[in-house]
């Protein structure tokens, strides 16, 4: 979900729909759709048909999908919390304790 969500971060504006998704993030059609779906019911995402005539331009309608405001909002913030979630904790410098000496 979240190599999804950075694609539509990655050109905001841009409208991705799903084949194009596919091939870019070498997920299957199985795998993209039911997020697409459930991005859309989030309200993250907005899907429309393109409105071509498909003898003209020599294949089916597109169902493109964009980022709405708040998804825009919430895909940042939720990416940013996983980022700090997913990194090393810091190292921690123990400093060895010297006595004073042997008995």
């Amino acid at each position: 979900m979240a190599l999804v969500v950075r694609a539509f971060l990655d050109e905001p504006s841009k409208p991705k729909y799903g084949f194009e998704l596919m091939e870019s993030l070498g997920i299957s059609s199985g795998t993209l759709y039911p997020m697409l779906a459930k991005l859309e019911r989030l309200g993250w995402i907005e899907g429309h048909r393109e409105d071509i005539d498909p003898s003209v331009a020599g294949r089916p309608p597109r169902r493109n999908y964009c980022l709405t405001g708040e998804g825009l909002v919430l895909a940042r913030n939720e990416l940013a919390e996983l980022s700090d979630q997913l990194r090393p904790p810091q190292a921690v410098r123990i400093r060895p304790v010297i006595s004073g000496g042997f008995s």
